[in-house]
């Protein structure tokens, strides 16, 4: 079957992660995928990854620069911007949508609400004229269908790389705390900074511990205002990170993961820390509590500061049992192979509904 997978992204995000992951794998199990990508610098390190494993790219400008749609037996959508698949469907009539999508934020005092209001007004409209949708929880699939009333709806669970994202050799979790000049107990925070991510949760809540250290990583739309909000709470035990390309080894190094989120479809930054091994402190929320068993391989907890300071002390007495059971579930159940496996099948069940 071939199959053209299209996307808008002009540069990279956690979706274009998952092609290049997902794809080579797909042409293992005996399918014949392609990407289309728009012409940009700042995607190119995926086109250029897709291309080396023997994956077919077309890299376009404007959607005549796209092929053809009787080429492939299906085309795989997905977009940053619900906008794009209106475009998308000039060329493609006949697509099924791939979702990444958080598909709902749990703001507080109403605001979810508003967020789902939006969802359904901007991208429900495109789902429903989709052939298919594809998503990458099972919770997610569940909401699409009985909240915004997608029909055909399918999960393909993420998977991660559990020989990259890996417990610490012997001696290794040492030497990397020495190059990051870690000597406390240590908490690593890797979420795009922007709203649903819920930063002044962490930032208040390293206020309650100042014995321990705190790590941030990413960046995004809010990074000033919480280096500003920090400075103000005169925090020195968070140190703003920004863009890092040593994930794997900062998780090493670290002893728990944060993630107060307040929105996920499933959390690529949990199955990582949870296939390093590393506990994982996050919130209740449907998507985390796919991932997480409650005081078993992680620890769910109202974003209050207060609630998640006392789980970060209980993790200094837990941690290590939480994670050894966290990396047992991710190679049980979110395997790089086993989301590809899962994705063939959605795109077979998909094409036969």
């Amino acid at each position: 079957m071939r199959v053209l997978f299209l996307t808008d992204a002009k540069r990279i995000g956690g979706s274009e992660v998952y092609l290049r992951e997902m794809l080579p794998r797909l042409k293992n199990l005996g399918l014949s995928p392609e990407a289309a990508l728009p012409l940009a610098e700042g995607n190119k390190p995926i086109r250029e990854a897709l291309l080396a494993q023997g994956i077919p790219v077309h890299a376009y400008q404007a959607l005549k620069g796209l092929p053809q749609p009787q080429r492939f037996d299906r085309v795989v959508a997905s977009a940053w911007y619900p906008q794009s698949y209106r475009t998308f469907f000039t060329r493609y009539p006949r697509l099924i949508l791939l979702i990444h999508d958080q598909i709902e934020i749990f703001y507080p005092l109403g605001g979810r609400y508003l967020y789902r209001l939006g969802y359904r007004l901007l991208q429900v409209p495109n789902l429903g004229r989709a052939e298919a949708v594809i998503t990458v929880s099972k919770w997610a699939a569940r909401w699409l269908r009985e909240v915004h009333g997608v029909e055909k709806v399918f999960a393909a669970p993420n998977g991660v790389d559990t020989e990259r994202f890996r417990p610490p050799a012997p001696g290794e979790k040492e030497t990397l705390r020495a190059q990051y000049g870690l000597n406390r107990y240590t908490i690593l925070v890797p979420a795009r900074m922007s709203p649903e991510k819920n930063h002044l949760a962490v930032l208040l809540a390293a206020r309650l511990l100042p014995e321990v250290d705190f790590l941030l990583v990413g960046t995004g739309e809010l990074e000033g205002l919480w280096r500003k909000t920090a400075q103000a709470l005169r925090l020195g035990n968070v140190r703003f990170l920004g863009r890092r390309e040593d994930m794997p080894e900062l998780y090493r190094a670290a002893d728990a993961v944060l993630l107060p989120t307040l929105g996920e479809n499933q959390s690529l930054a949990t199955l990582e820390a949870m296939a390093s091994a590393l506990p994982v402190v996050t919130t209740p929320i449907p998507a985390q509590e796919e991932l997480i068993q409650n005081g078993v391989t992680g620890l769910l907890v109202p974003p209050r500061p207060h609630l998640l300071a006392q789980a970060l002390n209980r993790l200094q007495g837990e941690g290590q049992a939480l994670g050894a059971r966290a990396r047992a579930h991710v190679l049980g159940h979110h395997t790089l192979e086993g989301s590809a496996e899962a994705l063939a099948a959605a795109l077979k069940e998909a094409i036969r509904a």
